[in-house]
């Protein structure tokens, strides 16, 4: 009866957010190659930026509108390249699942009852949000075949430097990653970087102009280890301070300016193993994460985008 109760409660939410979109005329406004992109798509979105990031909030609407654009518009180039190698986005059930719950533990869900409940309550088909996650998943896969083979890392080095100290700096980042078009010259894309940085934040300017997949949660990295960074950076961000940030550092795929959030120090784990694979895999993460833009990047070129 309880299990009846809610499946009657989820269908009954259903309905509500089916009537909800209904109300809204749906026009094509976009064609990525073949993929469409419509009026309900950009509504969609916009509910889901405002809902994983606070920030995106404040933004006026015809930035908003624009940012939800972009973001579809990548997603969407994703999925066609995706389809080149794939004969549906899908991922199992069971998998899929774990992710959505740990993805969205932050706003207390705990079930995929939980999930489905909160999604329809703010007018977002569930299914929506579980293809989204599924391209996530399987657009990473893809860059792991592909250049797995690339990712260069030292274990030895990462074990020297653990066995030389007991504790290490971790840093609380956010990022904005850019390129420059052929059309625009550096000291011009910079100075407004810096600009809308100074006037709107680090967190909105990253939601505008940041082409990394960190951009629609405001550029937020999350607590990185000094141990993950490579020489570079880390060189540089130890010269600047908390709620400051790096003037562009160049990287494969393009521009970096992080901005350090906060600095706390961590004892190293005593499980040496265990924290030299960890540090691994995130290094690996990261060399992956700079391969996927330059990838990215390179498959847009070839996308045709109509603005109908």
């Amino acid at each position: 009866m309880k299990k009846f109760k809610k499946i009657l409660l989820i269908f009954f939410y259903s309905l509500i957010a089916f009537s909800n979109a209904s109300a809204i005329e749906n026009k094509i406004l976009l064609k990525v190659n073949n993929e469409i992109i419509t009026s309900i798509d950009i509504l969609t979105e916009l509910k889901y930026l405002e809902m994983i990031n606070s920030d995106f909030i404040k933004m006026p609407k015809k930035k908003a509108f624009e940012i939800a654009k972009k973001s579809l518009i990548r997603e969407k180039i994703k999925v066609i390249e995706l389809k080149k190698f794939f004969e549906e986005i899908k991922i199992e059930d069971e998998f899929l699942n774990r992710l959505l719950i740990d993805r969205f533990k932050s706003i207390n869900i705990k079930s995929i009852y939980d999930f489905e409940k909160h999604f329809l309550l703010l007018d977002i088909s569930p299914s929506l949000i579980k293809k989204k996650i599924s391209i996530e998943v399987m657009w990473n896969q893809l860059i792991f075949n592909k250049f797995k083979q690339n990712v260069k890392i030292n274990k030895e080095d990462i074990k020297n430097e653990l066995l030389t100290k007991d504790k290490q700096k971790e840093y609380l980042l956010s990022e904005i990653l850019f390129t420059i078009n052929e059309n625009e010259k550096f000291d011009k894309k910079t100075n407004l970087l810096e600009k809308e940085i100074n006037d709107k934040g680090f967190s909105q300017t990253a939601l505008t102009y940041s082409i990394s997949d960190t951009s629609s949660k405001g550029g937020k990295l999350g607590w990185v280890k000094e141990t993950i960074l490579s020489s570079k950076i880390k060189k540089i961000i130890k010269k600047i301070k908390i709620n400051s940030y790096t003037k562009p550092i160049i990287i494969p795929g393009g521009f970096l300016i992080l901005k350090i959030e906060n600095i706390r120090e961590t004892k190293n784990d005593l499980d040496l193993d265990s924290e030299i694979n960890r540090i691994i895999k995130e290094k690996t993460n990261e060399q992956l994460n700079q391969l996927s833009n330059i990838y990215f990047n390179k498959v847009k070129k070839n996308i045709i985008i109509n603005e109908l």
